[in-house]
């Protein structure tokens, strides 16, 4: 224990990892908002299009199965898809196999928006992690580590 008032196993706040984690992760989502403003996406909109035109070629894909390979909340998913149908970058279809489900498909008008935008939230990571110079690798091995780990 240290001498402070709140009993933490540390003895400064940048030894905790968590802290760290939590006041980067504020910076870089602050850094997405501003890339994908321009686009009139929200980072969240983004991943799901982005994530959706990226594997609209495999066949139907449900909204579980975007909300899985995301790992987003379901029925945030599910309000998010419907902003998205809204602007006409998304449609729900009945799905082939599945007469309970519907199969989600990029519009051209959402596919052409991805294509965009992924080009400027990359341009915005590469910039955002080139301090850690050739530890980029390292650094995304350690992140998917912990992801595995913690689902």
């Amino acid at each position: 224990m240290n001498d402070r008032d709140l009993n933490s196993a540390f003895t400064d706040a940048e030894e905790s990892p968590g802290l760290l984690l939590w006041q980067v992760t504020n910076r870089w989502q602050a850094a997405q908002r501003a890339t994908l403003k321009p686009y009139g996406l929200t980072h969240v909109q983004f991943v799901l299009l982005a994530a959706l035109t990226w594997h609209g070629t495999d066949g139907p894909v449900t909204q579980k199965a975007l909300a899985g390979h995301a790992a987003t909340d379901p029925m945030m998913t599910s309000q998010v898809l419907r902003a998205l149908e809204d602007r006409g970058l998304v449609e729900r279809r009945p799905h082939p196999q599945d007469g309970r489900a519907r199969a989600l498909a990029v519009t051209p008008e959402g596919q052409a928006l991805a294509n965009r935008a992924v080009l400027a939230v990359e341009s915005c990571d590469a910039e955002f992690f080139a301090p850690l110079d050739d530890q980029t690798p390292e650094f995304t091995r350690a992140l998917r580590k912990l992801k595995e780990s913690s689902g």
